[in-house]
């Protein structure tokens, strides 16, 4: 009888003891979830400000580079009204200032490309409106031009922009591998994108070639169509160079050359029908026009390619846009009728000079080499005689 109660009560302390350890093993289970959340909190603090870090070096280095652009259009524009000045102006591939001009251009392009590597494409394309602010404050600081009210609006909304674009682009980064870009390649996503793109692009090329439609939003569009396609392949080129030097090599495969030929292809085209837009519209056009299609289309490539915006909320997307519509405003604003004050201060009509009387009025082009001078074959030049005709 004794021993069935002994028996009894060491089974009740086993009980006792077995409750006791599961107890703290739950205890140290919970402790163990709590810190294992905390943990995985500042985990991904710690990875969203990274993440932020390597967007703002791409950002500086696109801002950056377009600073450097702008600056490098000045100077190129300075050796040109430099030449013209001279009695006997040499061509201008012989000036040293425009060949400076050219390099300082191929380093601002080169920071863009690399801050495609570090940050999304809908970040970085409409970063460009700071190329055109810059160039309008540093025409006005160096070439003594203008600062109009519309400027200092435009520069205004522009900055605007841009900080509600930093703020609210999305917030991913992407390690741009050679698998992801083939995954990318292949994805249903930008096969029916490629294929859209390819038939609008023949549809308005069809109008540009056979009906001879050379409207600015026809070219403008074909260069807005070849520029997605370039972003696209910059992003790639760029994103794979940088893992190959900071993880593994990626240049042996196969996809990275491809994306590199799809790059020079669609930038030569580009500049060919971009050349063209500028020879029949003013640069007061093109740029503003050009500037909206490109980054358009550059946000709807980096959407659909690299999906940048998915999972973003409904409110930072409209940020975002608000963001886009107000960098697009100011470069309209900072561009607008520039071209024609500068064509009204060098305007000279002679028939305005009491005592003279002339046949023509002369609308010199800044431009030409022949500044300042009469058409050949006037009539009011010598006649074919060799005498002065008499007015």
């Amino acid at each position: 009888m004794g021993a069935m109660y002994g028996g009894q009560i060491i089974a009740a302390w086993k009980d006792k003891l077995t409750e006791l350890v599961n107890s703290r093993m739950n205890g140290d289970s919970l402790l163990n979830y709590r810190k294992g959340g905390e943990e995985l909190t500042k985990f991904k603090v710690n990875s969203n400000f990274r993440n932020h870090k390597i967007h703002l070096f791409g950002v500086l280095l696109a801002i950056l580079g377009n600073l450097v652009i702008s600056i490098s259009l000045n100077i190129q524009k300075y050796s040109h009204l430099q030449l013209a000045r001279q009695e006997h102006p040499r061509p201008y591939f012989r000036s040293m200032l425009w060949w400076g001009g050219v390099v300082l251009m191929a380093t601002g392009e080169t920071g863009n490309f690399a801050a495609y590597g570090f940050a999304p494409i809908t970040l970085i394309a409409p970063l460009g409106c700071m190329s055109v602010t810059g160039s309008a404050i540093i025409s006005v600081i160096f070439l003594k031009e203008n600062l109009r009210a519309s400027d200092l609006l435009g520069m205004t909304l522009a900055l605007a922009g841009t900080y509600l674009l930093v703020n609210f682009a999305p917030n991913i980064t992407q390690a741009i591998s050679a698998r992801t870009v083939q995954y990318y390649f292949v994805g249903w996503q930008f096969l029916i994108y490629v294929i859209l793109e390819i038939l609008i692009f023949c549809i308005l090329l069809y109008f540009y070639k056979r009906r001879g439609m050379k409207h600015i939003v026809i070219l403008l569009t074909l260069v807005a169509l070849l520029a997605s396609l370039t972003v696209i392949s910059v992003k790639a080129v760029s994103g794979m160079i940088t893992f190959s030097v900071t993880d593994k090599m990626q240049l042996t495969y196969p996809i990275f050359y491809i994306m590199f030929i799809i790059m020079i292809a669609s930038c030569v085209f580009q500049v060919k029908f971009l050349h063209q837009a500028t020879k029949l519209y003013n640069t007061t056009t093109v740029v503003p026009v050009n500037h909206v299609f490109f980054t358009t289309s550059a946000i709807i490539a980096g959407i659909i390619f690299y999906q940048e915006f998915l999972g973003a909320a409904f409110l930072t997307v409209f940020i975002y846009l608000f963001g886009c519509f107000l960098s697009f405003l100011g470069v309209f604003l900072v561009t607008r009728n520039r071209e024609k004050e500068h064509l009204e201060q060098s305007y000279i009509d002679f028939g305005n000079i009491p005592g003279k009387q002339m046949l023509d009025q002369i609308q010199p082009d800044s431009n030409s080499l022949s500044y300042g001078t009469l058409p050949d074959g006037s009539d009011s030049t010598k006649s074919q005689s060799g005498e002065k005709k008499e007015v």
